[in-house]
């Protein structure tokens, strides 16, 4: 049987707020551990939560940012659980009233092609502590540090079909999160986390199968591998006649597979009632106008005007406009050069290329959008070759100065003397009598490679400084 697969996904924000969401406690990722937390997030006697207004904010931006009903009225209510990592034995979260309501999501595909994703709702929570199972000889230790940073929780409809629209959509939402500057959507320290609520039914049907859940995967690549074994899973299941329980999962990276954690819980498992020690928050029209208008340009909007305002091809645009710093940096390269095609492209294969050699980011390149300009524009003007210019930008990547510097100490600048040019050209000539006879003789391709060799000549008798184009001029004029 031809098995459909629904997926929704469970995207746990860390927002960046400097605070914890009811406490004054830094949020600082790798400080030594239990050293940030305070007397609130330890849940001690008589000690009352106090709202950040800054995790507020952040939540009106993403619901913003995605075009979502905005709560003018949310609350925050008692999720009740235990965990040895949840010194209250509740989180603080919204259950009815959440700030964030429906909303829709664009993904972009790898065909090129778009989908909307209906967004259910966003709402604030605090993360709970982190439970550790390594050097303890058999026991847990648990590290409250991440006890009441602030979460944004944002769950999707269903509308997911595989693990590449999966994948496509956790990119995406990493995209849109970092561009709005609410969360680093740093996977590896935790600061984006997703649950993967997946079923199967057959192919055409509109009933959905029961689902499982897959707890807190961490990186793109975990989560299109989960997906995939546990489609299997389940597909194994049901053609043998079986049928799926309900259950929370965990992937286990290692081994390829999902393993059983617990039953599935339901939300009156969680006995859900309203915070008291917490008023409801209200915001109004004014509150939203101005956040609102402070938004920057965000990824969809900045792709369309990539290929509307530098002629980019949408896969350029795509690539270029994938985060904000490398979206700055590419224009910060054309405003110092001039030519956006040319700059996409050294962007994306010269420096990109070298960065992912380096295991770099892009605001930690050594070498600037301003000297990267500085070296196209040494392209455009003919002082060196394309050539020449991937010597002169290895040598600035390993710090050896500007583009100018290395190409006047380097003895670089590109031949463009015509008579200099039209020597070495006529010498090349005479030296190969037998290719001129060829070429003569020859048509098409045949001739399009005898030229190429002739260049190549010149290049190798002016040490790879002759001007191309220059040279092939010459060619036409004398191979006649």
């Amino acid at each position: 049987m031809q098995w459909e697969t629904v997926i929704g996904l469970e995207v746990h924000l860390q927002l960046a707020t400097r605070s914890k969401i009811f406490s004054g406690s830094a949020t600082t990722f790798g400080a030594e551990p239990n050293t940030q937390a305070s007397a609130v997030d330890l849940a001690m006697p008589g000690m009352l939560p106090v709202l950040n207004a800054e995790a507020v904010r952040y939540a009106v931006m993403f619901g913003l940012g995605i075009g979502a009903q905005i709560g003018r009225r949310s609350v925050f209510d008692r999720k009740n659980y235990f965990y040895p990592d949840l010194p209250k034995g509740y989180q603080i979260s919204q259950f009815e009233s959440p700030i964030v309501g429906r909303g829709s999501f664009e993904i972009q595909l790898e065909d090129g092609s778009t989908r909307s994703i209906g967004i259910t709702r966003a709402h604030l929570e605090e993360d709970a502590g982190k439970s550790l199972h390594e050097d303890f000889h058999g026991q847990t230790g648990i590290d409250l540090n991440r006890a009441g940073t602030p979460l944004l929780e944002i769950v999707s409809e269903p509308d997911l079909r595989n693990a590449a629209e999966a994948v496509a959509y956790l990119k995406a939402m990493h995209s849109l999160v970092t561009y709005l500057g609410i969360s680093d959507g740093n996977m590896a320290e935790g600061s984006m986390r997703c649950d993967i609520n997946i079923s199967l039914r057959p192919m055409g049907s509109d009933t959905l199968g029961t689902r499982t859940e897959i707890k807190n995967v961490n990186s793109f690549r975990f989560v299109e591998k989960a997906i995939r074994h546990e489609f299997e899973r389940q597909a194994d299941i049901l053609e043998d006649g079986g049928r799926i329980i309900q259950e929370t999962r965990l992937y286990d990276a290692d081994l390829d597979e999902t393993r059983p954690m617990r039953s599935k819980e339901v939300a009156n498992d969680y006995r859900y009632f309203p915070e008291p020690d917490l008023l409801p928050v209200v915001i109004d029209e004014d509150y939203i106008e101005s956040i609102r208008a402070g938004l920057p340009e965000l990824p969809t909007g900045k792709r369309h005007r990539f290929v509307e305002q530098y002629d980019l091809s949408r896969y350029d645009a795509n690539v270029l406009a994938d985060s904000r710093t490398l979206a700055d940096y590419f224009e910060a390269v054309v405003a110092s050069c001039g030519d956006a095609k040319i700059a996409a492209n050294w962007v994306q294969v010269e420096l990109l290329g070298q960065l992912n050699k380096a295991a770099l980011d892009i605001a930690d390149s050594p070498v600037s959008a301003p000297a990267l300009g500085g070296l196209i524009q040494r392209i455009l003007d003919n002082s060196i070759s394309g050539k020449i210019a991937k010597q002169v930008f290895e040598a600035m990547w390993q710090g050896e100065g500007s583009a100018d510097e290395i190409i006047e100490a380097r003895g670089l600048k590109q031949l463009s003397d015509s008579g200099e040019l039209e020597t070495m050209v006529d010498k090349v000539i005479a030296a190969n009598a037998g290719q001129v006879e060829q070429y003569l003789a020859a048509d098409g391709d045949r001739r399009k490679k005898l030229v190429g060799f002739f260049v190549g000549q010149v290049m190798k008798l002016s040490k790879g400084q002759a001007n191309p184009q220059m040279v092939n001029e010459l060619l036409a004029k004398k191979l006649v």
